[in-house]
């Protein structure tokens, strides 16, 4: 039976660590690291996503700023709250809560956010840098993603990877960070042919499509670590991922649950970020 990955206690040990640092930090510097987050619109699930950024942000203690716009602000009124933040020299980190509404175009709105304060590394910039090698802000989900399955102890070098799913915000760069961990990395999607011929060679799965029971038990190789991205709904209702949890659990090593896996890493690699951008902009100044 696998030993459950626990996203919550691993995020909450790191947000110790942070907060020590943003205390150090303030001594230092004379001011905390600042993250932003605007939220557009009344959609439930991202009220819930940005009250638990802003809480942990208070946490650690980031000076943190919440901005709640209406569904029907326009485009140009967004991009002109993002240059006021790009301007403000106590914010170091500015998230967008996606989805935004049908009539804003939220490729524009991650392109206005200035490249040194993207704390989710959404913009072209890191983008390119990430798939170049370069120094770049990481997104924080395929981040946390690598955070849980080093806390696994499983060796990653030389180790074969399959991530499920090839979305622009987990899929590719999950795949770009274990290739530069020198994993051999496979990326399957909803097209490829035999799944389960992959994934039963793979010592780690990152399931990461938002489709239920996507990974069976008779697709895992005994021991393997299953980092679960998906956030479902079961036929009652409750929160569950894109792997049939109960039955993988019995064959892998390691295994995320869904809720208390990924989720609270996110959360916890934005800080980290934001903590990231603030000593990067502050050691050029200082």
């Amino acid at each position: 039976m696998g030993a459950i990955i626990d996203g919550k206690r691993i995020s909450d040990s790191l947000k110790e660590e942070m907060k020590a640092q943003v205390i150090a930090l303030e001594k230092q510097y004379g001011r905390r690291p600042g993250l932003a987050v605007i939220i557009v619109g009344e959609n439930p699930a991202s009220q819930v996503y940005v009250r638990n950024k802003v809480r942990a942000a208070e946490y650690v203690g980031l000076r943190s700023v919440q901005i709640t716009l209406p569904e029907e602000t326009s485009e140009a009124d967004l991009l002109a709250q993002i240059g006021r933040l790009n301007a403000d020299p106590a914010i170091d980190g500015i998230l967008v809560q996606l989805p935004l509404p049908k009539h804003i175009d939220e490729e524009k709105v991650i392109d206005a956010i200035a490249l040194e304060k993207d704390a989710d590394g959404f913009h072209p910039g890191n983008v390119g840098a990430l798939w170049l090698g370069k120094p770049c802000t990481l997104p924080c989900t395929p981040k946390g993603c690598l955070e849980l399955i080093r806390s696994t102890g499983v060796e990653i070098r030389g180790a074969l990877a399959v991530v499920i799913g090839r979305s622009n915000i987990v899929g590719k760069p999950m795949a770009k960070l274990l290739l530069d961990a020198h994993a051999t990395v496979v990326i399957a999607h909803s097209r490829t042919r035999d799944l389960g011929a992959l994934t039963r060679q793979a010592d780690i799965i990152v399931a990461a499509v938002g489709k239920r029971n996507v990974v069976t038990a008779d697709m895992v190789k005994p021991g393997a670590v299953v980092i679960d991205v998906g956030m479902n709904r079961d036929d009652e209702g409750r929160l569950c991922g894109d792997v049939d949890f109960a039955a993988v659990k019995e064959v892998a090593g390691w295994i995320t649950p869904v809720p208390g896996g990924v989720g609270p890493m996110t959360i916890t690699m934005l800080m980290q970020n934001t903590i990231e951008s603030f000593i990067k902009r502050e050691s050029k100044t200082h």
